[in-house]
Formats: C-alpha cells, sequence, structure tokens
C-alpha cells in the first residue's frame, strides 16, 4: 500500500538528526512535528517562531499560536519568538540545516515548483525562494501524482519555479527518491510498492 500522508510525515522525520534547526513548509511537512520524538529538533517557523511543539489536542488550541500555514501549533520550554527580518536573517544567512517542503511539481534536475499555478489566485510566495537559497538541504515531501493520476515527478517542470536544482530528496506515498547526475535514484519504496510501479508513477528518469 502507499504510504498516506502521516507515513510520509513520519519517513520525513526519519532524515533529521539531532542538533538541527528545522523549518517545515505548508502542507504535509507541517505533520512532521508530530513525529520528531525523542530527537533534539529545533523547528523554525518563518512568521517568527523558534522550537514549535506538535498540533494542539482539541480544544487545547491557542489562538494566537501558529505556523506559517496559519495552523495552532503548541509553543515548548525553549520557544522564542522574533519578527520577520529576524526569521528570515536566521534562512539567509544559513543558520536552518534542512527545510522540508511540499511541491506542486518537481524534476529531475531537482527544480522545485511550489509557489502558484498560473491563472488561479495565489496568496504570495511565502518563504519558499529563501529556504531553498539559504538552507543545507532540501526535502520534498507530496503525493507522487496528481488527482488526475499524471505525475508530479517530471522530467521538466512546466509551472513556476520556486528554485533552480535545489532537491536534494523526494518522498512521496510510493517511496523515496534522490537527485543525481542524470535523472532521480531510487533510495526506498513504500510496503507493497513495487519498483516498476515507482517507474510507471514517475516521468522524470530513474537511474539505477
Amino acid at each position: 500500500m502507499p504510504w498516506d500522508r502521516n507515513q510520509m510525515a513520519a519517513r520525513a522525520a526519519e532524515e533529521l538528526e539531532d542538533g538541527m534547526y528545522v523549518n517545515l513548509g505548508i502542507g504535509i511537512p507541517t505533520l512532521v512535528a508530530n513525529y520528531v520524538g525523542d530527537k533534539d529538533i529545533t523547528l523554525q517557523s518563518e512568521n517568527g517562531m523558534l522550537g514549535m511543539g506538535p498540533f494542539p489536542f482539541e480544544g487545547e488550541e491557542d489562538a494566537d499560536l501558529i505556523n506559517a500555514g496559519k495552523q495552532t501549533i503548541t509553543e515548548l520550554s525553549r520557544t522564542s519568538y522574533f519578527d520577520s527580518a529576524t526569521s528570515f536573517a536566521m534562512i539567509r544567512g544559513g543558520k536552518i540545516a534542512a527545510a522540508i517542503l511540499g511541491a506542486m511539481e518537481v524534476d529531475e534536475k531537482g527544480d522545485l515548483a511550489n509557489w502558484m499555478i498560473p491563472g488561479k489566485l495565489v496568496k504570495g510566495m511565502g518563504g519558499a525562494m529563501d529556504l531553498v537559497a539559504g538552507v543545507g538541504r532540501v526535502v520534498v515531501v507530496m503525493d507522487h501524482t496528481n488527482k488526475h493520476g499524471d505525475s508530479k515527478v517530471l522530467k521538466e517542470c512546466t509551472l513556476p519555479l520556486t528554485g533552480q536544482g535545489v532537491v536534494d530528496r523526494i518522498i512521496t506515498n510510493l517511496g523515496v527518491l534522490d537527485v543525481v547526475e542524470g535523472g532521480l535514484k531510487i533510495v526506498e519504496l513504500a510496503d507493497g510498492v513495487s519498483e516498476d510501479d515507482m517507474r510507471a508513477a514517475t516521468q522524470a528518469t530513474i537511474v539505477n
């Protein structure tokens, strides 16, 4: 069976190591906060929070505590707050070790499109362009295909780019792919997903 959203988030959490400062993007990546476990990870939100906890239980939400996606979150004993300029100074200054981001499209060169679809209403690009340029490692978490069954893992992105050659690893509901020379390399397959399944759902070049 392909992974569901929570299993994808749990797999993305395995990418994190003690001592890391990590930014979580909007969508499935926000769920990663629930799977950090005992690791000493500090989660950063570009709206001005360092040290995000997991999502609150129902009835314990604080409307003043939100992440970049405007979801209510919890604070930790070490949480700190600051303005947007300080937040982006951390990102642009290379202080954030990794970003886990969602995507509309990603391609075999590591190009990322995750901020707009032409003709559709868009809230803004958010911090994604700064993140992909400033952090040490970019991991994308997304469904492998769109609702029509078309691959979102492409030879070349068709949507406006967030960044070129910025993606290191792709985690989808079918498994894990790394961006390598010549295309993408299969690192891991979800339970019950075969290599043939992965190749059939992937427009991008998969190298051995």
